[in-house]
């Protein structure tokens, strides 16, 4: 089995970061970060450059090691990313943290007792954390919104 593409995401792609993310992907994204950087990270840590930036996918270093987004709407461009890359949308949703990118652990309810709201404690059964930011998700109305908006970008059946 091939190992999963990890991207890098440019500064003009942070809300398709994010979508990637929520997906399940390994995405690193830095809202600031100079192009010779972002290259020079791509090639040591063997990720696709994800970018909308002709004169980025000139350079000599980041040929062959781009995929080039075109459009401006997130929705276009993660249908785009997915389709070409075989992701499978509905395969990991919500199992990397949208902020860190670290994958997300499941954690037991006491230990979030006083890091979630009372009702949220109450109602939901399953937690999961960021090892490296600390946020906590559930299986909420959120949840339940991006599961809605990943069936209408890529038109699947419930």
């Amino acid at each position: 089995m091939p190992a999963e593409t990890r991207f890098i995401a440019d500064v003009m792609l942070g809300k398709l970061a994010t979508w990637l993310r929520l997906l399940g992907c390994d995405v690193e994204y830095f809202p600031k970060i100079p192009d010779d950087d972002l290259v020079e990270r791509a090639s040591r840590s063997g990720r696709v450059i994800l970018t909308r930036d002709t004169e980025l996918i000139r350079r000599r270093e980041a040929r062959g090691n781009h995929f080039f987004v075109r459009g401006n709407d997130y929705r276009d461009q993660l249908r785009q990313v997915a389709e070409h890359f075989s992701i499978v949308p509905s395969g990991r949703i919500l199992t990397r943290c949208l902020r860190c990118n670290e994958t997300l652990e499941a954690i037991d309810r006491s230990a979030v007792r006083d890091r979630v709201p009372p009702y949220v404690f109450e109602t939901q059964p399953d937690f999961r954390t960021c090892s490296r930011c600390g946020r906590v998700y559930w299986r909420g109305t959120h949840h339940d919104k991006a599961l809605a908006e990943v069936r209408e970008i890529f038109r699947l059946q419930e």
